[in-house]
């Protein structure tokens, strides 16, 4: 999924306008059909929307995207891997989602934090508590407000990413882990949206896809009371304290 909007630049603020949004899940789980398909929702529905993505949206994000799903970087330190993906992160929330939520906008990102968790915490063994100490200083707090799930075993997963290539040589440096680094993947992100089910919706990803978008859109009026006061959402998620100011 290629961004759909890159920097805008004006004064950040936690105080936003806007819906903060992210879509987690183990390779092959189909985010970038349901992101398309709430995407196309939200604006039949006279939203603005900006679909993102991790690592990636702005042009040093892309950068560091690509040196990190370079197959021949499969091997690299983890640590390095934490960094990079945390510079990328950084630039992402600066120059792109603060500017967009503080404009109003719908921000709908592809993978966020709890990809870090998932994948250089639970996948590589990382330790949890060392990635939180960056992230906050990264993040400044800032969590979505929903953030969807969509679950499904990574075998399964990995079997969809295959037919979509058509060659298992063209599998990114994460696509190519074994299937154990996957299953610790999936594992944590499972336990993750354990933790804080408020912010999460854990979908199956193996239903049919207008099933899964329409779960996703029962939620997002949830979260809106009706789909025309979008603006008056749950604001981006933030600690205690950070609010105002």
């Amino acid at each position: 999924m290629t961004p759909s909007c890159w920097p805008l630049h004006c004064p950040t603020t936690s105080d936003s306008r806007g819906l903060f949004i992210s879509f987690e899940g183990p390779e092959g789980a189909g985010k970038t059909t349901q992101i398309d398909q709430l995407a196309q929702r939200l604006r039949m529905a006279k939203h603005e929307v900006c679909t993102t993505r991790e690592p990636g949206g702005t042009p040093l994000g892309e950068q560091l995207r690509a040196l990190l799903l370079d197959p021949a970087t499969s091997n690299r330190d983890p640590v390095i891997e934490v960094l990079l993906m945390m510079a990328s992160r950084r630039d992402h929330i600066q120059e792109v989602i603060r500017p967009q939520l503080a404009a109003g906008v719908v921000v709908i990102t592809d993978r966020y934090t709890d990809s870090t968790y998932a994948y250089q915490g639970c996948g590589s063994g990382i330790e949890h508590q060392w990635i939180s100490l960056i992230m906050e200083r990264v993040t400044g707090g800032l969590l979505p407000s929903l953030t969807i799930l969509l679950d499904l075993d990574p075998a399964t997963g990995l079997t969809r990413k295959y037919h979509a290539l058509g060659d298992k040589e063209a599998f990114s440096s994460f696509e190519g882990r074994g299937l154990a680094y996957h299953r610790r993947v999936r594992e944590g992100f499972l336990d993750l949206a354990r933790l804080s089910p408020e912010r999460w919706l854990t979908l199956d990803a193996t239903r049919p896809v207008e099933w899964v978008s329409n779960h996703i859109w029962d939620r997002i009026n949830q979260l809106v009371n009706s789909t025309s006061n979008l603006d008056q959402a749950l604001r981006p998620q933030e600690p205690p304290g950070r609010r105002n100011k």
